[in-house]
């Protein structure tokens, strides 16, 4: 798979991981920048597990739960109002 391909995954899973993560959500531009970070970290996660993804739909998979679990580490740094 391109470079550009990892991109659009990376964003769009942002976007979703934004939309699943109720109120930890940080603005559009910060959830698709953790997307892309989150993709490398699903597939760290799903290398450590044994787990290998070969179509874009996988990789969308892998991409969203590596941007949730970043989105929910980050919110236990994000200030309390």
């Amino acid at each position: 798979m391109g470079i550009l391909w990892s991109i659009i995954i990376g964003i769009l899973a942002g976007f979703i991981a934004g939309k699943l993560m109720r109120g930890s959500g940080f603005g559009l531009i910060v959830n698709l920048i953790v997307g892309l970070v989150g993709s490398v970290l699903g597939g760290w996660i799903y290398g450590l597990l044994g787990f290998a993804t070969s179509s874009i739909i996988g990789s969308l998979i892998m991409s969203v739960i590596g941007a949730v679990v970043l989105l929910w580490i980050i919110s236990f740094f994000k200030k309390k109002m």
